[in-house]
């Protein structure tokens, strides 16, 4: 039931088809708090059927470090998902509500996390709704009976330490010239004429680095296509690149890019998860 591609992606089409194949594991990784953009609201609640809340802001992430919305233990990672009925033979689909907005940041997790059958629903909520697919008033249960989860050894984390960065390898990165620094917050936060929403946090941005506002890779709910993504980076980035590095307010939205760029065809990915959250409370580092 694989998607026959290897794009990061699975369309509203291809998941309407397989939502009742036992192998597929569909998780709704909407967040209480939209940071970035002005925040699609629901009148009532819905969700596409079958799906599992996976929860970014409370569990999946490292709630002992100081940092906002580090990212989450290898131990923590396999006890969640453990709990979702997730083995190494499912199949995970990821989606949020805001179209493409938090899905990437739990996609990118599950990756680092070495689960490579995971994939976000292009589009999300939004888009499943405009194309008129059916939906469901609650989400479904995660207390499933072992005879209910399909077949498959219990998976174990292989955590790809390389795709995941903190300040100092990044500050020792500054001089190399074979690196592209990405930054997905908004043109203002970027340039330091707004505010940054964080007490305590600079305005301005990592040295080196070039703004990419995450909205720019998107195209309704849903990411632009291939060649524009290609497009977009070739723009920003050096062929000879031997990494690209996001970053954003706090490691949310700079998946949105890091989806992209594996969209695009790119593989030396690299988050920045303590991003401008870290980065701009650090009085010993430097900004622009």
């Amino acid at each position: 039931m694989k998607p026959c591609i290897k794009s990061p992606l699975v369309t509203g089409q291809w998941l309407e088809q397989y939502l009742n194949n036992d192998k597929l594991i569909l998780l709704d990784a909407s967040m209480e708090k939209v940071v970035g953009k002005s925040p699609l609201l629901y009148d009532t609640f819905s969700c596409i059927p079958g799906a599992k809340k996976l929860d970014l802001e409370n569990e999946l992430c490292d709630l002992t470090s100081s940092q906002t919305h580090a990212f989450p233990t290898a131990e923590q990672f396999v006890e969640i998902i453990s709990g979702l009925g997730i083995t190494q033979a499912s199949q995970v689909v990821i989606y949020d509500n805001q179209g493409i907005y938090s899905s990437p940041r739990a996609w990118w997790i599950f990756k680092v996390m070495g689960f490579d059958n995971v994939y976000v629903l292009d589009g999300g909520l939004p888009q499943w709704l405009a194309e008129g697919r059916a939906t469901a008033d609650c989400f479904s249960s995660t207390a499933l009976a072992d005879s209910m989860i399909a077949p498959g050894r219990e998976f174990e984390a292989n955590v790809q330490d390389t795709w995941v960065c903190d300040s100092a390898y990044l500050l020792d990165k500054l001089s190399d010239k074979h690196l592209s620094i990405l930054d997905a917050r908004g043109a203002k936060r970027f340039s330091g004429e707004a505010a940054e929403p964080r007490e305590g946090v600079r305005s301005g941005h990592i040295p080196k680095s070039v703004n990419l506002p995450f909205s720019q890779v998107l195209d309704g709910h849903c990411l632009k296509t291939t060649e524009a993504l290609r497009q977009i980076f070739a723009g920003l980035t050096n062929e000879q690149d031997t990494q690209r590095i996001f970053s954003c307010g706090s490691g949310i939205t700079a998946c949105i890019l890091i989806l992209a760029s594996v969209e695009a065809g790119y593989q030396h990915n690299v988050l920045y998860d303590g991003s401008w959250a870290q980065w701009g409370r650090d009085h010993k580092l430097p900004i622009e």
